[in-house]
């Protein structure tokens, strides 16, 4: 496979992650709003977003903290009773009932598969999963207001922990090696396995749902201009960078009511598949940034995407701004 190939084909499968993680979260939202799971009482509070943010600090400080006096297995241990636990919540939400039975043990295979054989494949699959269930959950409990302000405030503190503080490469070198589903792995090698121990090194844009977040550098580090190597065997992607920008997405596809798209399977509208187009098209300038060889902070990317999709899309289906920003 050819360096332009390995390209290709690297940034296809992250789009494609992206894109599960985005429909899987559309697909997820009448059940969740059918069984009650808003996760607060008021969605049109901004303040709300601020506790989340607040949360994310906490987290980052806990995960610091443990990395820094080998309590590494702590933070792998909740990580991965959470991903068992999205992973039976998501499953019992949108298997047939009749089946739903399963969604109970499915979930803990889930769990079971990360501990035992944390290859890729189950890595991402198991991130998708988690990534859909945490965005669709914020998606019907934070309406569109508060969204637009997580949205922004999350890039600006992307911005600041990567450029300026730059604790979020320190957290990186702890969480990749734990190999838990807060990244998607992306490979672009078909020989490359992630049970060989490969460390952040390459990485890049990682902050999970949960509140932990992760950056890593490529390979040429921040004051090396050259570009990155293009043999590389694999791509990290956080998996935050995709579930933040999905919130937005979700929540339009449930606070607009204008522009409604009849999709069979997902609920969206005009706004939200402006969101996801903005989503995209973020991901790939920041794709093309870090191919270029240097550590780019995701969210700013990812999230001002996200946000000028949605507004186009949200003018597009008829809403005034200040409908549209929630006002």
């Amino acid at each position: 496979m050819n360096d332009r190939t390995r390209v290709l084909v690297a940034v296809s499968l992250t789009v494609g992650l992206f894109l599960a993680v985005q429909l899987g979260a559309l697909a997820l939202l009448e059940p969740f709003s059918e069984s009650g799971q808003q996760a607060v009482d008021d969605p049109e509070n901004p303040t709300n977003s601020l506790l989340y943010f607040g949360a994310i600090l906490v987290g980052t400080g806990v995960m610091l903290a443990a990395f820094r006096y080998g309590f590494e297995w702590l933070i792998r241990g909740l990580v991965l009773v959470l991903s068992a636990f999205l992973a039976w919540v998501v499953l019992a939400e949108l298997l047939p009932p009749a089946i739903s039975v399963v969604s109970l043990p499915a979930g803990i295979a889930v769990g079971i598969a990360l501990l035992a054989y944390p290859e890729w494949y189950v890595i991402d699959a198991a991130g998708v999963l988690m990534g859909a269930g945490a965005a669709g959950l914020f998606g019907v409990s934070f309406g569109l207001l508060p969204a637009l302000v997580l949205l922004v405030v999350l890039a600006i503190y992307d911005a600041i922990s990567v450029y300026r503080t730059r604790h979020m490469l320190s957290l990186a070198e702890g969480v990749m090696d734990l190999k838990i589903p807060v990244v998607l792995v992306v490979p672009t090698s078909l020989s490359y396995t992630y049970l060989d121990g490969e460390s952040a090194e390459g990485a890049f844009d990682e902050e999970s749902d949960s509140g932990s977040e992760d950056r890593t550098q490529p390979e040429t580090g921040e004051d090396d201009p050259e570009p990155a190597d293009p043999e590389r065997d694999a791509l990290f992607v956080g998996l935050g960078d995709a579930v933040i920008p999905t919130i937005l997405v979700a929540s339009a596809a449930v606070f607009v009511d204008s522009g409604t798209l009849a999709v069979p399977g997902i609920t969206v509208n005009l706004a939200a598949l402006g969101g996801i187009v903005g989503t995209l098209a973020g991901l790939l300038v920041l794709l093309v940034l870090v191919f270029r060889g240097r550590p780019h902070a995701g969210l700013p990317l990812l999230n001002g995407g996200a946000i000028a999709g949605y507004l186009l899309g949200a003018l597009a289906s008829g809403l005034s701004l200040s409908a549209a920003l929630g006002l």
